[in-house]
């Protein structure tokens, strides 16, 4: 039934957005229609190919709801399935913009100035050194690495300066 369909809809989304599905839900919902494991298991995949690839590609519900008809889909199942869509459409798509294109995750950055007046080699040098101090953490492992770099004031800015580029350039792609 359309209700059905809109509550396991409804626990597929809970997985695209990173909560926990509750697979016991889905298995009674689906067990009047005498599905095996795999068919459910099938079913989660559709779904879940459907309602992301539509937040994907920023489909309205009402587009949705014509394509899902089109394939032949009943119009009460369709309209549910965009119902639920139309309900987390933006948190989804939210979700999906920070996973992509995603390796590891800045967690933090420390940084500290040394000016070195001299060395043993040189009387003078007076140059200052840019330490930065990365904690990146690996997305699938969850695991913190600290990455160190030293570089000189100039670098220091040409990086600072393309650094800015870059995040003016994504703010304009969000």
């Amino acid at each position: 039934s359309s209700v059905k369909l809109k509550l396991i809809c409804a626990q597929v989304l809970k997985d695209l957005l990173g909560e926990a599905i509750d697979y016991e839900k889905i298995l009674k919902l689906t067990s009047d229609a005498k599905l095996e494991s795999g068919d459910v298991k099938a079913t989660i995949a559709v779904l879940s190919f459907i309602l992301s690839s539509a937040a994907k590609h920023n489909v309205d519900s009402e587009s949705l709801s014509s394509e899902l008809q089109q394939l032949g889909l009943p119009k009460e199942h369709a309209t549910g399935l965009c119902r639920s869509y139309e309900e987390k459409q933006s948190p989804l798509q939210d979700n999906l913009r920070a996973c992509s294109l995603r390796l590891s995750q800045l967690d933090s950055v420390s940084w500290r100035v040394d000016y070195t007046l001299s060395s043993s080699e040189l009387q003078e040098v007076n140059e200052p050194l840019v330490h930065l101090m990365f904690a990146v953490r690996d997305r699938d492992s969850g695991v913190t690495e600290t990455v160190p770099m030293a570089v000189s004031a100039d670098k220091f800015r040409v990086l600072l300066a393309e650094l800015k580029q870059a995040q003016a350039l994504m703010k304009t792609l969000l």
